[in-house]
């Protein structure tokens, strides 16, 4: 009987090799909320290398113990369960120091080879190193640049023992010309097999059960067309502000810190073909694919394709907010968007003539994802020109957050002597089918990473594709210098978003 590369790809699952993992940016926020956490929730599961070193690199100078002590309150209050004291933490705690140095400081490198080369030594580990840059990525290239300097990103491949990978967080670039100028950069030093570029959506147990859900399923993938689609909506929605961070978010806006990355990669896991194998490369081939075929937005174009906003002063659940312009670190005049919708359409032949509806933005009504996949209305006047005019459409939702799920809806007769016709839904829960929580995108990352498995990292010719998209737009909008459409906090954006929806069957969701 042949195989089926998919369910060899399903029950693969590499178990990573004992290695060192270094943080840059130890003391910035994502290292406490996320990475520790993650790492420390996979040696509660019992899933991390049985041996495993972790240091901490940033310039404020600290102890071994008192960087420890910091990852203990920040594990406790972030990881699913923790107790000072017990024998996992005490174990976990052994193999965690702390380095301090600049980012440009050539001389800290050195030092910091010969404190990897005494972890190892003390905690019997090969020469597996795995950098992440948990930094701004101003540093990227610095950091990149001066670990080869110090010998310290060689591969077996060239010779040397063990391996070296970078993980670099976004964003990747502000632009097409940035990102491809910091991929030469780190082509300089790095192997492509080396580069792990982060997206922590393509972690999200709901993002990544879109390949199962389409390609191991009889029912879905033959309605997967345009002849059965009327349109797909994405949509990202947080109910915050820009909490503080006025002055970062100021630089990037919701098109560059939420499109280009996240929607952008969710928009190519619902739009590809089936991929040969699940491995790496055969699955980003064809999300690269679907992304050069979306048509590109010309500058000139930008106006009937995307709407962007930015919140006044409002309400989010009764509680008076200030608008962007009030927020600390923003500019009184500023012109960044916090809102974005845009339509776009893959031209190719599975999806030619489907809009893709796109859009978010912050201060919306409340933090909710997902990925609905509506279908074509079949001619209903057999049921009566009510039912005709007030059925809706069968829909696919993929909630990705924070209800984890998926839901179908379809239309199905009130129970009574009349024809009537209702929307009805049929609904999936993760917590409530597995019995189990999701786990945290950046433990599937982390450990993909020490694995050496980069299905879930982005390639450099899908990040360039996808740049390539949002560049057009960014160079519109500086062509126009147009101002950014208000919106009232609590609302769900800008009037102004409704024309993109004109000549599509429904509106936007509320949801």
């Amino acid at each position: 009987m042949e195989e089926n590369p998919f369910r060899e790809g399903l029950t693969r699952r590499r178990t990573p090799e004992p290695c060192t993992i270094v943080l840059f940016g130890a003391s910035g926020d994502l290292t406490q909320r996320k990475l520790l956490p993650a790492l420390y929730n996979l040696a509660g599961e019992g899933l991390l290398p049985p041996k495993i070193g972790i240091i901490g690199f940033a310039r404020r100078p600290k102890s071994d113990e008192q960087f420890r002590s910091e990852m203990a309150q920040a594990i406790q209050k972030h990881a699913r369960r923790f107790e000072e004291g017990e024998p996992l933490w005490e174990e976990f705690s052994d193999s965690i120091v702390y380095h301090s140095a600049s980012f440009e400081d050539a001389a800290g490198y050195a030092s910091l080879a010969k404190k990897i080369e005494e972890l190892e030594r003390r905690l019997g580990l090969p020469p597996n190193r795995l950098f992440y840059l948990a930094t701004a990525p101003e540093h990227f290239a610095t950091i990149v640049r001066n670990l080869d300097a110090a010998g310290l990103v060689s591969d077996s491949r060239s010779g040397g023992a063990g391996w070296s990978r970078v993980v670099i967080e976004k964003p990747f670039g502000r632009d097409l010309e940035s990102a491809r100028a910091l991929n030469r950069e780190l082509y300089e030093a790095l192997d492509e097999r080396q580069i792990f570029r982060i997206d922590h959506y393509l972690g999200k147990e709901t993002v990544q059960n879109l390949l199962a859900l389409r390609f191991a399923n009889g029912i879905f993938e033959p309605l997967w067309n345009q002849k059965y689609v009327e349109h797909v909506q994405i949509t990202v929605a947080e109910d915050i502000g820009v909490e503080g961070r006025g002055g970062y978010y100021d630089q990037a806006g919701v098109l560059r810190d939420m499109v280009q990355n996240h929607m952008l990669q969710v928009l190519s896991l619902v739009g590809m073909e089936p991929p040969a194998a699940l491995e790496a490369d055969a699955i980003r081939d064809e999300k690269v694919k679907v992304l050069r075929a979306v048509r590109r937005i010309r500058p000139r174009e930008v106006d009937q394709s995307v709407v962007r906003g930015q919140y006044a002063e409002g309400s989010i659940l009764g509680h008076a907010v200030p608008g962007y312009r009030q927020e600390e670190g923003v500019p009184a005049d500023s012109r960044t968007e916090t809102f974005v919708a845009l339509l776009l359409h893959v031209e190719n032949w599975r999806w030619a003539g489907v809009p893709f509806l796109l859009r978010s933005g912050k201060r919306l009504p409340k933090r909710a994802s997902e990925v609905c996949i509506q279908f074509k209305k079949p001619p209903l006047h057999l049921f009566g020109d009510e039912a005709a005019g007030s059925v809706s459409p069968n829909a696919l939702v993929i909630n990705v957050q924070p209800d984890e799920g998926i839901s179908l809806r379809f239309g199905a007769k009130v129970p009574g002597p009349d024809i009537e016709l209702r929307p009805v839904k049929m609904d999936f829960r993760y917590g409530t089918s597995f019995g189990m929580p999701s786990p945290e995108a950046y433990e599937r990352l982390l450990l993909d990473a020490m694995a050496g498995d980069s299905t879930l990292f982005t390639r450099r010719d899908e990040v360039e594709a996808a740049w390539t998209i949002v560049t057009d737009i960014l160079e519109g909008w500086k062509q126009s210098n147009a101002e950014p459409y208000p919106y009232a906090a609590g609302t769900w954006g800008p009037e102004e978003a409704e024309k993109l929806v004109s000549g599509v069957e429904g509106t936007w969701r509320r949801l």
